[in-house]
């Protein structure tokens, strides 16, 4: 969980998780709504795969990402137990 811990500090991280939250999408597309250069959004992409935050799957030259749901859950169980142990 450690590394989710680190790729959810980062700004940027959380917004593209946002953008997920409601739709799966094309890396260009999520390129797109950033005022960055595509390899640095493709960094991100990399640590929040590396975390498991997001699946990925190929389809042709596109990568589609999605958020993975099962560890933002166990993230949000985290804080929440977190909160209950004070």
């Amino acid at each position: 969980m450690n590394k989710a811990f680190k790729a959810l500090s980062d700004p940027t991280r959380r917004k593209i998780l946002e953008y997920l939250k409601d739709n799966d999408m094309l890396a260009g597309e999520i390129a797109d709504k950033f005022d960055m250069s595509k390899p640095s959004i493709s960094h991100h992409l990399s640590i929040l795969k590396n975390a498991e935050l997001v699946l990925w799957e190929k389809e042709g030259q596109n990568i589609i990402y999605s958020l993975n749901t099962t560890v933002v859950q166990e993230v949000m169980k985290w804080f929440l137990d977190f909160r209950e142990e004070k």
